[in-house]
């Protein structure tokens, strides 16, 4: 039975002194294993609201206890998400987060963060999900693992392997970071101007759209898939939005570009690149979720 224990001033002092040093930390485990930036946030409010519950006397190591509590409730999280996308309009994407202020959002490294790998992470039950992200982005033993997912150290290694196995059939291989950027750049260049032609020398021939907008009218609901298809619609983002100004900013961990018009984010396109150029454009419309961009990156420059 849980047991509520007061706080005097100094002990709450104390106890908010520890989580906000592993706020990144708990963030970062919660939106890998939800591709969401609101939901990660839910997430570590209520593992703070805990953590003032508990008797931390108790409690011998702070980080992996809190990250613990963190994992449980992303996964509990992640089975009611599934259900509630289900009914989502059109293909959904994750929610980008602003990582130019915190590169790897709290992770040992930067794995499991792109929005390709996010996309391709959905495809795992929440429980393959958060055992490849502890092991993976944060380095936590397989026996730190077993823990925090009350499964035995064997059936950890399996999950983990099982969940690598699956990843790497389905993710593109890596490419050098200064050749994407050259590449990104040369597309928000020619998609500032609407050059369609240019658009189309940078994106392989198999390059696949995604566009998230949650219904948005004139959003595509369905894949748009071909050079050339892909850059007209590209092009066509003028129209959509006049006015708007380019950017390439750091998002996920990758430069992405960054649409802004009157001061508010109206799109933001992540890029995937193959031996050919640009093999996958994923266009993130949704306003909730450009709202929670923009929230993760006064987050991260501690404003409000």
């Amino acid at each position: 039975m849980d047991q509520r224990h007061p706080l005097t001033d100094g002990a709450l002092d104390a106890a908010a002194d520890t989580f906000e040093r592993l706020r990144p930390r708990l963030f970062g485990i919660a939106y890998r294993v939800l591709g969401s930036v609101s939901e990660a946030e839910d997430v570590v409010q209520d593992v703070w609201v805990r953590w003032q519950d508990t008797d931390r006397s108790a409690v011998r190591d702070h980080g992996a206890f809190l990250a613990r509590i963190a994992t449980r409730l992303a996964i509990n999280v992640a089975g009611s998400a599934r259900v509630r996308r289900e009914a989502y309009v059109g293909p959904w994407l994750p929610e980008p987060v602003d990582t130019g202020v915190d590169p790897q959002v709290g992770a040992e490294r930067g794995e499991a963060l792109e929005l390709a790998v996010l996309l391709v992470l959905e495809r795992l039950n929440p429980v393959e999900r958060a055992a490849y992200v502890l092991r993976e982005a944060f380095d936590y033993g397989y026996d730190e693992i077993a823990d925090m997912l009350q499964l035995s150290q064997a059936n950890t290694r399996q999950v983990v392997s099982r969940a690598r196995k699956r990843l790497s059939a389905e993710r593109r291989e890596p490419v050098d970071p200064s050749r994407h950027r050259r590449l990104l750049e040369a597309f928000v260049a020619a998609a500032r101007h609407g050059d369609v032609t240019a658009l189309e020398q940078v994106l392989s021939a198999d390059v696949v759209a995604y566009a998230d907008g949650n219904g948005m009218r004139g959003v595509a609901r369905l894949e748009i898939t071909g050079a050339g298809r892909v850059a007209r619609i590209t092009a066509f983002a003028q129209k959509f939005f006049p006015g708007a100004e380019y950017g390439v900013v750091d998002a996920n961990g990758q430069p992405c570009l960054l649409l802004v018009r009157d001061g508010a984010a109206v799109a933001l396109v992540s890029a995937t690149v193959g031996p050919d150029g640009i093999d996958g454009l994923y266009w993130v419309l949704a306003p909730e979720k450009l709202r929670a961009y923009e929230r993760s990156a006064r987050r991260g420059a501690g404003r409000p």
